[in-house]
């Protein structure tokens, strides 16, 4: 399953290392309060999230040619529905109008020059470019399933999930299409290339070139809630990648919780999200949340992380509502923002690994801003977040979205005590939420290792407090077990990103002769601290864990890396170094 992660508050001396950072992030505050627009407390989410779900859906037709209309009477407001600029300067603007007919003619290139039936699968890999969201839709008007990918993949990547997943059609630009054609001859159900260049490619239809002769006319076709509308492959600790489906209804109609309530989104909003294309949360924050709502979607083609970039864009457009991962936060904290003003910006959200609190405190001092933590898989939308209104407690994930009845069950699935380690869960019975995925496509086995009784298994475990906020412990493989005390890594490379010399850290078990297993940490020292003594900055290290968290959770042993194993995502593969230390071979595609 996909993953974030967060932690746990076990003992006196990791409390009042958050109370003391709760003081310091209170301290800091340039008192921006965040003021819902789309309810007035977490207590009415419950009621105010009453999903329908009617026998049919298309989110093309029903979601963004419903906002088409609104357009043309005058009924939404003068904000385009699609922002794209680049590196270079360009800036280009689509309505709603804009994006139907654009939509519209790859449609008609699906379904004409590809022969494609509903029904269909079609890989898609292309980095942050207009057409990516002309084909999402086009999949969506056509009914066939759209397989996202990152442009990062090998060849052999491609090769596994052409063959997985039987695609009969894949879109990519030239910096890929070379892989594709390396391994095509292996594809035997793949029998459409789609190329988004301005040159020509023998065996590729250009899609630019195409588009000059295809109708703007398409009827949507009529596909029901429960068909399938996605596949994301999703990278587990082991194994290969498993192909995660959804419905038209799960992120359709599903991921309204996440634009109306934890994104908070209206129709004059602007949102951005950085994420990569080839991932759920693409789907989540730069398709369905906002469109959904009717906001805007923000995007800069950035081939490559740029802190910079990120801030002077910020600065330089009207950007209301920003989305990234916390590995992009604690590298923003690291510049001087005396520099930049964020005139327009109101809200910031953060999600797929865990965010320090320390990093909250540093956003908020030098913006005012608050970071609104999110938590949820790819098999899910929003399972527990921190919304606009609600008390922040750092390094929480906050509380249950109303999407789910999310509760910490025990080995047997039932439910266990207030501030007691267990699974985290979602009740599939009696009735099934609609915003979980449908299943793992070719893999029913692993799919009913995902359930416990009446509960979905997100494999991560947590526990939650007597207000009903909920702390991450780890995955479930991730949990370290020493001399008998359950250690989570997270709380440890919390307690390291404190140490001014320490700019990443990824901590695992290591084996032991007496204990069993200890505490190791991975650590990227910042450039200060490159050229320090190993030995004493050990201690140094080992000595400052003891102090913010409970002493039997430091890191017996640390070693110091110039980088940290990430899965093309970003996210760190702990696995990785685990695997290390036991002597085990991993495997990551």
């Amino acid at each position: 399953m996909n993953h974030s992660k967060w932690i746990q508050v076990t003992s006196p001396s990791l409390r009042h290392y958050y109370i003391s950072l709760k003081r310091k992030f209170h301290e800091h505050s340039k008192l921006q309060v965040s003021i819902p627009k789309n309810f007035k407390k977490y207590e009415d989410l419950r009621q105010l999230y009453n999903p329908h779900v009617p026998e049919y859906f298309n989110f093309a037709r029903d979601v963004l040619d419903s906002w088409s209309e609104k357009e043309k009477n005058g009924h939404r407001p003068l904000n385009p529905a699609l922002w794209w600029v680049n590196e270079s300067g360009e800036e280009i603007k689509w309505s709603f109008q804009e994006l139907g007919v654009q939509s519209k003619i790859v449609a008609n290139i699906l379904s004409e020059a590809c022969d494609l039936q509903i029904g269909d699968r079609v890989l898609l890999i292309l980095p942050r470019i207009p057409e990516w969201w002309f084909v999402n839709i086009a999949c969506f008007r056509t009914g066939t399933i759209l397989i996202p990918g990152t442009s990062q993949l090998t060849a052999k990547d491609i090769l596994y999930r052409l063959q997985s997943s039987k695609a009969k059609c894949i879109v990519t630009d030239v910096s890929l299409a070379s892989l594709v054609d390396a391994v095509a001859s292996e594809c035997e159900f793949l029998k459409a290339k789609l190329l988004v260049s301005d040159k020509k490619r023998l065996g590729w239809i250009n899609i630019k070139e195409v588009s000059k002769s295809v109708s703007h006319e398409h009827t949507c076709v009529a596909t029901k809630s429960s068909d399938p509308m996605t596949i994301f492959f999703t990278s587990g600790t082991t194994g290969s990648p498993k192909m995660t489906q959804h419905t038209h209804s799960s992120f359709g109609i599903g991921l309204e919780v996440n634009g109306r309530f934890w994104l908070d989104l209206t129709p004059e909003d602007v949102m951005w999200n950085t994420s990569d294309t080839g991932w759920a949360k693409s789907a989540w924050s730069s398709i369905f949340a906002p469109w959904i709502q009717g906001a805007c979607v923000f995007v800069h083609q950035m081939p490559r992380f740029d802190s910079k970039t990120i801030l002077e864009t910020l600065s330089r457009f009207n950007i209301t509502t920003f989305c990234s991962a916390p590995t992009a936060y604690r590298m923003l904290v690291q510049h001087d923002l005396n520099g930049y003003s964020f005139k327009s910006l109101k809200h910031c959200v953060s999600a797929g690994e865990p965010i320090n609190p320390e990093v909250m405190a540093c956003w908020k001092k030098k913006t005012g801003l608050d970071i609104y933590d999110g938590y949820g898989q790819t098999e899910t939308v929003l399972i527990c977040g921190t919304f606009k209104g609600m008390k922040i407690k750092p390094g929480s994930m906050g509380k249950p979205s109303p999407a789910y009845d999310v509760k910490i069950i025990d080995e047997n699935g039932k439910p266990v005590p207030c501030e007691q380690e267990g699974d985290i869960a979602i009740r599939v019975k009696p009735t099934r939420p609609i915003s979980l995925f449908s299943g793992y496509i070719d893999d029913p086995e692993r799919a009913l290792l995902c359930y416990r009784g009446d509960y979905y298994l997100t494999g991560d475990r947590g526990k939650m407090d007597k207000d009903g906020y909920i702390w991450f412990v780890g995955r479930s493989d991730d949990v370290i077990l020493s001399s008998g005390y359950r250690i989570g890594p997270f709380e440890v490379e919390n307690a390291l990103i404190e140490h001014p010399s320490v700019a990443e850290s990824a901590v695992v078990s290591s084996p032991d002769p007496v204990r069993g297993e200890v505490v190791k940490a991975y650590v990227v020292l910042t450039p200060e601290y490159k050229l320090h003594d190993p030995k004493l900055l050990t201690t140094e290290l080992q000595n400052h864990v003891k102090k913010v968290t409970a002493p039997y959770k430091y890191p017996r042993k640390i070693e110091f890396v110039d980088q940290l194993p990430k899965t093309i995502s970003g996210k760190i593969i702990r696995a990785k170094l685990r695997n290390k230390e036991w002597g085990k071979n991993s495997n990551h595609v």
